[in-house]
């Protein structure tokens, strides 16, 4: 790998550890509306944005599936949840920042999650200010796994999509920022990407800790 200049973060489940605490709300919702929501059907919804993780949902569950108490129920269990834990931050992540500031590499989070709980997040993990650049899945037509987000963030870094390394965690990530032709370091979170998806990646490691052995070779 050469030429490349510039990084796209993924948040949920690759900088932060948020998917466990997602789980659990969406999961409390629908038990309170008498569904269950099986840890199977949920790592379908990873790295997806939520409208298109609703429409899983009522593939899974039915069309009667009541969809506007299940966002506010799932909302307030969610902050509920952060308030009371806060979020925890993946391992390597504050070292690799500290690195990129170094070498003054532009970056970018390219997230599914809407503007509300990406503000809230990285607020409470004291992230806030390490990122100057965010799209967020409300600011592009076609979410994950289509590549417009991804094709978005380098537009606002000013990079071209081929001179960005993008590290993702879910199988809709990794395949989004690979489609827009990025560099992909697949991190895994709670589901292993299939064979398939894992060829589209450059690397698959196991933890931001391994990253910058493999990234700093890479960039200009």
């Amino acid at each position: 790998m050469s030429d490349y200049r510039a990084v796209v973060f993924d948040m949920d489940g690759l900088m932060l550890d948020t998917e466990p605490l997602y789980k659990r709300a969406w999961q409390a919702a629908g038990v309170e509306l008498g569904y269950t929501i099986t840890d199977e059907l949920y790592v379908t919804l990873i790295g997806r944005p939520n409208r298109e993780g609703e429409r899983i949902l009522l593939e899974g569950l039915g069309e009667d599936f009541p969809l506007e108490p299940f966002r506010d129920l799932w909302h307030h269990r969610w902050i509920d949840i952060v308030t009371r834990e806060g979020i925890p931050v993946k391992p390597g992540l504050v070292d690799l920042l500290n690195a990129l500031d170094e070498r003054k590499v532009p970056r970018a989070i390219a997230t599914s999650s809407g503007p509300s709980y990406v503000q809230l997040s990285l607020e409470t993990t004291g992230l806030a200010s390490r990122f100057s650049t965010v799209v967020t899945g409300d600011q592009v037509s076609r979410g994950k796994p289509a590549p417009d987000i991804f094709l978005e963030a380098a537009r606002r870094l000013d990079v071209p999509p081929t001179e960005c390394v993008a590290f993702e965690d879910s199988e809709a990530g990794i395949t989004a920022a690979a489609a827009a032709g990025m560099a992909v370091f697949a991190i895994p979170d709670l589901k292993i990407p299939s064979t398939e998806v894992a060829s589209r990646a450059h690397l698959v490691l196991s933890s931001l800790e391994e990253v910058p052995a493999h990234l700093f070779e890479t960039l200009l």
